[in-house]
């Protein structure tokens, strides 16, 4: 929603919102000259948008509950209504689309997607999912006909995009709240395949498996962390600084020696991804070796906020089963030999409800857990489901259940070596008061 803002304000448009809560992100579009406001009264939306229903386009999220005066206010009037998704899809439509999606490692590969081709000189459009810490921004704005676009499954939003070139990243069990069964949510991905262009191309990570009935482009190439396909990484070593030295393979060219900026094997499958699309939109292969070692990555996303002689602490959006499997594992593997302390924080009760299972046996892979409760989004409570489901099957002895009031508290009282918080709900809030303690701690 912000990076949409931001670019029909760059458009020349007058734009005001509201949102739940204020955050940095929203000083900073208040920066940026958007009217920005936080209690859903019509009173406080600017007059600019309320004396005509002419010319104004109101663009809402699914997060949005069914309730929202506001928004009903511009639906009962005869306002343009439509969702985030709708709203991208009509500027992807003016464009060269790439899309990346998936239910994990979309944000991290569609960030280094953009930067990539930024680097090289070809250039984008790019819509990202968080921010970018190269360019301190989630929007990135060129003359170039690309577009890049993480295509979001949630609400079936992705169906929206009609792209040039698709990857698919992942296709894991998500969003049974809104697809019922895993089965239909994978073929809504198979439904997002056949709309890429006859003439475009399709790239799956390896393993991936879709709906054999459904129509899809000729073209599908395969791409892997370290198995042998169409764009793959091979001769995977690790340096003395935790970072990955990798032979990168995109068809018939072979870059030896690259590195990734970023820690955790996990985004070498993602740099693989993107590195491939960027290859095939005519990236030079050296420009790409060089960019993908002055990646900064992405906040939220593996992003390492401290690391001294005491401590290392790093933030992730994980708030999936397979997602945190992904990160804890890189993190085992990175620091093999030391204390791992996770505080995750569920986010969803029909998440927590739908893979309680999940979720215990991949917190198990830590040494220590801090778990919060529910963050809840949009959702309302649901009887009998806690954190405490998901704490109850987890099999680690060094577990705690802990509120979001008691937690800088309950840090106090551990002995922390590598630190790691989870989640996609308003844990990001902890990261400044977690980190400046983590600084100040003797």
């Amino acid at each position: 929603m912000s990076a949409l803002a931001r670019y029909y304000k760059h458009a020349g448009a007058l734009v005001a919102g509201y949102d739940r809560t204020s955050s940095s992100l929203t000083a900073e579009l208040e920066a940026e000259g958007i009217a920005i406001h936080y209690e859903d009264n019509m009173s406080l939306v600017p007059t600019n948008f309320t004396v005509s229903n002419e010319n104004v386009l109101v663009i809402y999220t699914p997060a949005v509950p069914a309730e929202h005066s506001e928004l009903n206010y511009f639906k009962n009037n005869n306002y343009t209504v439509i969702k985030r998704s709708a709203a991208l899809g009509h500027i992807a439509a003016t464009k060269t689309t790439l899309a990346i999606a998936g239910t994990h490692g979309k944000t991290t590969t569609s960030t280094l997607l953009a930067h990539l081709l930024t680097q090289a000189g070809i250039g984008c459009t790019a819509f990202l999912g968080g921010i970018s810490k190269n360019y301190q921004t989630n929007l990135l704005l060129s003359d170039s006909p690309f577009l890049v676009a993480e295509a979001d499954e949630f609400d079936r939003s992705f169906l929206q995009l009609f792209p040039q070139i698709a990857v698919i990243t992942a296709t894991d069990a998500d969003h049974l709240d809104i697809y019922g069964t895993a089965d239909e949510m994978k073929q809504a991905f198979a439904d997002f395949a056949s709309q890429v262009k006859s003439d475009g191309i399709l790239i799956l990570k390896e393993g991936i498996e879709l709906p054999s009935s459904t129509k899809y482009p000729s073209l599908i190439y395969r791409y892997s962390f370290d198995k042998k396909c169409d764009f793959y990484a091979s001769n995977i070593r690790r340096m003395e600084n935790g970072h990955l030295l990798f032979d990168l393979h995109l068809l018939d060219a072979t870059v030896t020696d690259c590195e990734l900026g970023i820690l955790g094997w996990v985004n070498i499958e993602n740099a693989v991804a993107a590195a491939a699309v960027a290859y095939l939109c005519g990236a030079d292969v050296q420009v790409v070796k060089k960019s993908l070692a002055n990646f900064a990555g992405v906040q939220r996303r593996f992003d390492v906020q401290l690391n001294n002689a005491n401590c290392i602490y790093i933030d992730d959006y994980a708030h999936h089963p397979e997602e945190l499997k992904a990160a804890i594992t890189s993190l085992r593997e990175i620091f093999s030999t030391r204390k791992i302390t996770g505080i995750f924080q569920p986010h969803l009760y029909t998440r927590t409800r739908d893979f309680v299972d999940g979720f215990a046996a991949s917190l198990s892979l830590l040494d220590e857990l801090i778990l919060l409760d529910i963050y809840p989004a949009r959702e309302l409570p649901i009887e009998g489901v806690s954190s405490k489901i998901i704490f109850d099957k987890v099999t680690i002895a060094n577990k705690q259940l802990c509120t979001k009031e008691t937690l800088l508290e309950v840090l106090r009282t551990k002995e922390l070596d590598v630190l790691v918080t989870f989640g996609a709900g308003d844990i990001d809030r902890f990261v400044q008061p977690i980190r400046e303690f983590l600084e100040n701690k003797k």
